[in-house]
């Protein structure tokens, strides 16, 4: 049955289910999860520095792998999703690991015995560092919550997504929208999270925090619980896509020896209505040997059993879609180490600065809101003017293609880094010009110049992250569609793991551009250059990647001759069929 043969659908002719309707409950679900997850990764820092004792370093790294995990995991999400579980089941599942783990801090937050004695910089005494105890319950309750994210985030844009039917022309272009209401209920639950919790956190305290997000998620997963009768359900039959992946390697290098047939038709496929027959292309060729066949009986015993035999040229051509998109992901994976640097130093560069706002003082972890702020006003109009007005020229459902949003994204990131490189070299500027480059008072100049970077990587982030959503969600088979997902998360892990490892070669190369812990005498500027061009370089990589990546085809009409093996055939009996599939 192909790839899709994987994946048992509820029939098409269920109209009531799916669609907008199905998708809000996904909205919401989405929206409830970021703010109490992004709300953490922007204050997160406060709390292990100020009420775990670390230090500075060992707070940013916590973070950071923190975060690189939450986003790594996701791959596991995807891996359960596509084998074992529904998609509804996995995010169900997850979310209540990630309510355990909240309220675990909670907890901590709440009971001093549970934490160290505070530092009292006052006194003159020396910090006590957390007990193994005590960090003990910190880690077990940060890593539920990153494995319990990284469950939704490798289901739940998958689940969204499969509420549309990509083959109906209609639904194809409510499909193309997804991605961005998704991307806009992300940014919806965001400002949420900067604003209104990291408020709670600062002036309530972490326990009251903490316990608005451990709810926060139990009410998105019962969001996503009320929905359960309009979901068009994908449920996996129990073979793992790696594992079909991994056969189709194992089966072409046993087959190294025998020729390729030039012919399609005398590779091995199984056609079925349901499945997504996939047409061969030459990239990698070598791996077609996979589905040649060498006995009628190998292709009996596949049909029956699966065995580690004969592939069939979908299960190849998904191997193959595969092997093109890790370099597609690799060349997005600095952008997301130049988003790292630019939420780590911005809000350092924010306590140097002017954060009154009409009598108010912005918290230094709610600058992010500014970008959040920019992409909830230009994801509407992206969506409802853009895309319509570039749709009637290119005839794309999405209007631009997915590799050419993303590379706009890069572009812009690009911008957003040499923008950087100006604000901070005012910034000091303004401290050398008012003799207070070793002053702890804040400059004679507004925060609010940081929102000029900010706004500009916001919209870049607007472009990418839902470009790769979108590309690796249609271009995997219907077989591995969470997986595919969370391959694009995977960018943003590794951007996170790379950033620390940046800043440290950047100051033993430089000899301390950002080591002296006061921000008006680092050269935080040159940094940000740097940025730029190192980013300028991987578009060049990335435009070569997207240049060589073949697109999938799906359905192309063609007329075969197939050899097919009945059930209870022997192999001696060889029957032709012609094969119509409509054009998608």
């Amino acid at each position: 049955m192909g790839i899709g043969g994987h994946v048992k659908i509820q029939p098409r002719h269920q109209k009531r289910l799916g669609g907008t309707r199905a998708a809000m409950f996904v909205y919401a679900m989405i929206g409830l999860e970021n703010m109490a997850f992004l709300s953490m990764a922007v204050s997160l820092v406060t709390y292990f520095y100020g009420y775990m004792n670390f230090s500075l370093t060992k707070s940013a790294t916590t973070l950071t792998n923190f975060m690189g995990t939450a986003f790594l995991l996701s791959l596991f999400g995807g891996f359960i999703s596509d084998t074992y579980l529904s998609r509804f089941k996995t995010c169900i599942l997850f979310a209540s690991f990630e309510v355990v783990g909240y309220a675990l801090l909670a907890v901590q937050a709440h009971f001093q015995e549970l934490r160290p004695i505070p530092c009292n910089a006052s006194l003159g005494s020396e910090c006590e560092p957390a007990g193994s105890g005590q960090e003990a319950i910190l880690f077990t309750g940060l890593y539920l919550i990153a494995f319990g994210s990284s469950g939704i985030k490798g289901a739940l844009p998958s689940l969204g997504a499969d509420q549309f039917d990509e083959r109906d022309p209609k639904e194809a272009e409510s499909l193309a929208s997804f991605f961005n209401w998704f991307l806009f209920s992300v940014t919806t639950g965001a400002i949420f999270g900067v604003t209104f919790v990291v408020w709670i956190s600062s002036n309530q305290g972490w326990d009251w925090a903490f316990t608005v997000c451990s709810i926060a998620v139990l009410v998105a997963a019962l969001f996503l619980l009320m929905g359960k009768s309009t979901y068009r359900s994908y449920v996996p039959k129990g073979e793992s896509p790696i594992l079909r992946i991994l056969k189709v390697f194992v089966v072409a290098i046993r087959n190294r020896n025998i020729p390729i047939p030039e012919a399609t038709e005398e590779l091995h496929e199984i056609y079925d209505k349901e499945a997504d027959i996939l047409q061969r292309t030459n990239q990698f060729r070598c791996l077609d040997k996979a589905a040649v066949i060498t006995t009628l009986l190998d292709a009996s015993d596949h049909q029956q059993s699966g065995s580690w035999k004969l592939c069939t040229v979908t299960q190849i051509e998904e191997t193959k879609i595969l092997i093109r998109m890790l370099p597609i992901i690799l060349s997005t994976i600095f952008m997301n180490t130049c988003l790292a640097q630019l939420q780590t130093f911005t809000i350092q560069q924010s306590t140097t600065m002017d954060r009154n706002l009409l009598g108010f003082k912005v918290p230094g972890p709610s600058i992010p809101v500014i970008p959040l702020l920019f992409m909830f006003i230009l994801i509407p109009i992206y969506d409802r003017v853009f895309v319509p007005l570039v749709r009637r020229v290119t005839g794309i459902p999405t209007g631009i293609r997915h590799l050419q949003r993303i590379g706009i994204g890069l572009i812009l990131s690009i911008i957003s880094m040499m923008v950087a490189g100006i604000v901070e070299t005012h910034r000091k500027n303004v401290a050398i010009d008012n003799n207070m480059v070793d002053s702890p008072g804040p400059l004679p100049l507004t925060v609010f110049w940081l929102g000029f970077q900010y706004a500009i990587f916001g919209v870049a982030d607007m472009f990418t992250l839902v470009g790769l959503l979108e590309f690796f969600y249609e271009e995997s088979s219907s077989g591995m569609k969470s997986l595919g997902t969370s391959i694009s998360w995977c960018s943003l892990a590794f951007g996170y793991y790379l950033s620390s490892i940046v800043v440290e070669v950047v100051n033993k190369v430089s000899g301390g551009w950002l080591g002296s812990n006061n921000l008006n005498r680092d050269k935080l500027n040159y940094f940000y250059w740097l940025l730029a061009v190192l980013s300028l370089v991987n578009l060049g990589v990335y435009l070569m990647c997207a240049n060589w990546y073949k697109y999938k085809i799906v359905g192309v009409s063609m007329s075969v001759s197939v050899k097919q093996i009945g059930e209870g055939s022997t192999g001696d009996d060889i029957s032709e069929r012609k094969i119509e599939m409509s054009n998608v």
